[in-house]
């Protein structure tokens, strides 16, 4: 009889632990890989930002066979911006630098700084955590977002510190004006008002199907790893979150929570996006976030600025931690809300040959060994991103920003103008 119930009670056990571990109860045993070093990618995985061409929210690409849809911009031509006189999106000004011997024109998100006054744009931020399907293909684990919400409301991208430009001001509007240090009138400012407007949860299998030369295959979604912090890290497929994110963009469009007037984010919990190789695996990885904006494509057009960022936990990156992307893209976000401010072309700082022809004020500074500025606020220290000045982009020896400066706030980070690619524009 004692025999018999010691069998009978390791049964229960046996069968609650399945039970329990049926309805997700339990996480993963074990990520994927220990850490993103160790991903079967075919590149070196390294931090990165994804360029998102605009999107009608009437018509989805068809992100998982098409290699074209999360391709470069291919609007506009070089120095004539579109315009904006029959645009229905947030509050912009207009400028241009003469670079080259071509006139550069330039629409930026804010009032116009040499009339000085200020402008609040509303930041609707939707946090997203995700639910993964488990290498078992029946149990989920769940990624939440919860634990970055306050944290990122708390950060130097919302909450006041003190910079050389100003007091008590935002790290965006720090760096915004510095670029206009000696053209603004006082009290110019662009001011970024928080507010999380929808929670809500993906579900990710553990295998999707992609085009892979020219063939449907099925390939995983995503990897993990562990941070430091003890945080999940997924590594997702790129293409599957752009047909997701598409998905969410839109509803959130339609059920009014991102408006036209305002800066709208997705936020999300250590996410860095890969893409296939042509064997259908890990090739290059990890991006970190972007910026775009939807269209209803209407003769006066509707334009909802987007960016999306994930949170990053410490030692996941050397040199990226916490709101470090979502500063990098909000700051190209006020700096290209349209993403269609071309420059003449130039080359990423200590890389050669390299090529890239927009306002994209947080990639020259990416590919430097630390692009972090730590900045104390709210009790803790956040690390937002240096960024590149208009001066930069200008490809002179001298700036008119503040103290001379290409960079900011490290002002020591690009200490002279851009190295000309050579064309005005990239091949």
């Amino acid at each position: 009889m004692p025999q018999q119930v010691a069998l009978s009670r390791a049964f229960l056990v046996v069968l609650f632990f399945s039970i329990f571990e049926s309805t997700g109860g339990f996480a993963q045993r074990l990520p994927d890989v220990a850490s993103v070093k160790d991903l079967p990618s075919t590149s070196r995985p390294a931090p990165k930002y994804q360029r998102l061409k605009p999107l009608s929210i009437h018509s989805q690409p068809d992100f998982m066979h098409s290699a074209a849809s999360s391709s470069s911009i291919t609007t506009g031509t070089f120095g004539a911006p579109f315009s904006v006189s029959h645009v229905i999106s947030v509050p912009t000004f207009h400028g241009s630098f003469i670079s080259r011997g071509v006139t550069w024109q330039f629409d930026m998100m804010g009032t116009t700084p040499w009339n000085g006054g200020s402008s609040t744009i509303p930041t609707h931020i939707v946090a997203v955590s995700l639910r993964l399907q488990n290498a078992n293909l029946t149990t989920f684990t769940t990624v939440p977002v919860t634990a970055f919400e306050t944290p990122t409301l708390n950060s130097p991208n919302f909450k006041a510190a003190n910079y050389s430009t100003g007091t008590s001001i935002q790290f965006a509007d720090a760096v915004q004006r510095a670029e206009f240090f000696h053209k603004m009138k006082a009290g110019w400012h662009t001011i970024l008002h928080p507010a999380i407007v929808d929670n809500l949860t993906i579900t990710v299998p553990r295998f999707t199907t992609a085009d892979v030369n020219g063939f449907t295959t099925k390939v995983q979604t995503y990897y993990t790893s562990k941070a430091a912090d003890g945080r999940t890290t997924v590594f997702l497929l790129d293409q599957f979150f752009d047909e997701q994110i598409f998905n969410v963009v839109v509803n959130e469009i339609n059920a009014g929570r991102f408006t036209t007037g305002a800066l709208n984010v997705a936020l999300f919990p250590n996410t860095f996006l890969f893409s296939l190789n042509n064997a259908g695996g890990v090739g290059d990885c990890c991006v970190l976030g972007f910026h775009t904006f939807f269209t209803d494509a209407a003769p006066t057009e509707s334009r909802w600025v987007f960016a999306f960022a994930s949170w990053i936990s410490p030692g996941v990156f050397s040199g990226f931690q916490d709101v470090t992307a979502l500063s990098h893209e909000i700051s190209e976000a006020i700096n290209d809300p349209f993403v269609n401010n071309l420059v003449p072309a130039w080359q990423y700082p200590n890389e050669p040959g390299t090529c890239q022809d927009n306002l994209e004020t947080g990639d020259p500074v990416e590919v430097l060994s630390n692009p972090m500025f730590p900045v104390n606020v709210s009790g803790r220290t956040y690390h937002p991103q240096t960024e590149a000045l208009l001066q930069w982009f200008e490809q002179k020896t001298t700036s008119t920003a503040i103290n001379s400066a290409f960079s900011y706030p490290n002002t020591k980070a690009l200490t002279k103008g851009a190295t000309a690619f050579g064309p005005l524009s990239c091949p």
